[in-house]
């Protein structure tokens, strides 16, 4: 507690609410609960994200230094705001096609549409395969970590992306906590990157951070954010960003995930990424996830083989440890191997033109050609993209799954065939 304590007192936006939510408040502003202390609107006192002068341009230029950036602007929207003002700023310095994995989040293939980009799609994050991909594009965007904790050669892409004078740009919703390490932070190599800092540090949802590496990047990228970020900030959101950006990394739970991992080598894997655990089930995966929910154990996402808990360094220890004594249960009861993982592959993009779509039964798509993009969530990242074959394993997929996206009352677009 004393440590949690050390670094409240750091933050300039804690504190400037702390010393004024102990004074007489009457609330004659938005927002309309009257409250008057903690969530409160731009004040004389209060400092304005559009505009920072105070305690909030403060806190932004520390979080510039322990990011490694030019400039880093605190969001509110979420990290799919900060991943469309990376692509808007993009489209304004002149980038027309993006080079990137048909695995990205919903965000980026939406930002494409917004922003009117074209893609150029590469099946892996290894350098042989992006670099004939980055030569037809006029940009490289990335996804590091990725959902199960996967980190590719930053150091590679980079020096690829230099060598052919590309910008590189990283969607790091997931690593926001990978700024302790130089040689994992996609602030590191990237010259435009977002973290998503309510994903794995103590922030509340949707806060997020969105940063470039040099000035002009910095200066453009601000007008992006400024163009397309909400009006009204949530003060909340915005003191919870800075606080979760200087929480202390936990070296004690990496050390012990990355044991229990060790322990379970053909059920358990870790990738560079520590706070993405993932739990191999196979065929049984769904069913275990209903269970662990019935003792009250949430997990982040289920993709029909795998388990994954998401940890941060604000993760008690003695709950992981529950976890740990529970998987190790189910694994006793639930046998399969993770060597067995059925990798996505993504399927060639067919590219229909001026073809009208209609929304079938999800059975009834089985063998069609996809319209709009389709998937689980989370991860939020397509299954199926627009111009894929629709294949039985991932219909079957999306009828277990709790939670899913691209779907309209239970049906999903395609292409119609032609008479």
């Amino acid at each position: 507690m004393h440590l949690k304590n050390s670094v409240k007192k750091q933050c300039h936006i804690l504190q400037m609410l702390k010393a004024h939510a102990r004074k007489k408040h009457l609330s004659f502003h938005t927002p309309g609960h009257k409250n008057g202390k903690w969530d409160i609107t731009e004040l004389s006192y209060s400092d304005n994200l559009v505009s920072p002068n105070g305690c909030i341009a403060r806190a932004e230029r520390d979080i510039a230094q322990i990011l490694g950036s030019e400039n880093s602007f605190i969001i509110t929207d979420g990290s799919t705001l900060g991943v469309h003002a990376m692509l808007y700023t993009a489209k304004r310095l002149g980038v027309k096609t993006l080079a990137l994995s048909p695995l990205s989040h919903q965000s980026v293939f939406s930002g494409l549409a917004m922003f009117n980009l074209q893609a150029v799609t590469f099946v892996s994050l290894s350098v042989e395969h992006i670099a004939p991909a980055l030569e037809h594009a006029d940009a490289l965007l990335i996804t590091s970590p990725d959902y199960y904790g996967n980190i590719p050669d930053l150091s590679a892409i980079s020096t690829l992306c230099k060598a052919q004078n590309k910008l590189l740009v990283i969607d790091g919703a997931h690593g926001g906590h990978l700024h302790f390490d130089n040689n994992l932070y996609a602030g590191t190599y990237a010259d435009l990157w977002v973290d998503g800092v309510h994903k794995s540090l103590p922030a509340l949802t949707q806060g997020a951070v969105v940063s470039a590496k040099t000035e002009k990047l910095a200066k453009a990228l601000q007008e992006s954010v400024l163009a397309l970020r909400t009006s009204s900030p949530s003060y909340p959101i915005m003191a919870s960003v800075e606080y979760a950006v200087k929480y202390p990394e936990n070296k004690r739970l990496e050390q012990a995930v990355r044991a229990f991992a060790n322990k379970h080598p053909l059920r358990v894997r870790v990738n560079q990424d520590w706070t993405k655990l993932c739990a191999y089930f196979g065929k049984h995966a769904f069913k275990v996830q209903k269970e662990l929910e019935k003792r009250g154990i949430y997990p982040e996402f289920c993709d029909g083989e795998e388990i994954v808990f998401y940890l941060s360094p604000a993760t008690k220890y003695a709950h992981f440890i529950k976890l740990t004594r529970v998987l190790s249960s189910l694994f006793q009861r639930y046998y399969a191997n993770k060597e067995e993982r059925t990798q996505r592959i993504p399927a060639p993009l067919v590219s229909p033109k001026n073809m009208p779509m209609e929304w079938v039964e999800m059975q009834t798509a089985v063998n069609r050609i996809c319209a709009v993009n389709f998937g689980l969530f989370p991860p939020c990242t397509p299954l199926v993209l627009a111009g894929e074959k629709i294949t039985q394993e991932k219909i079957e997929l999306m009828q277990n799954a709790v939670n899913i996206f691209g779907v309209k009352d239970g049906k999903i677009a395609v292409y119609k065939e032609k008479e």
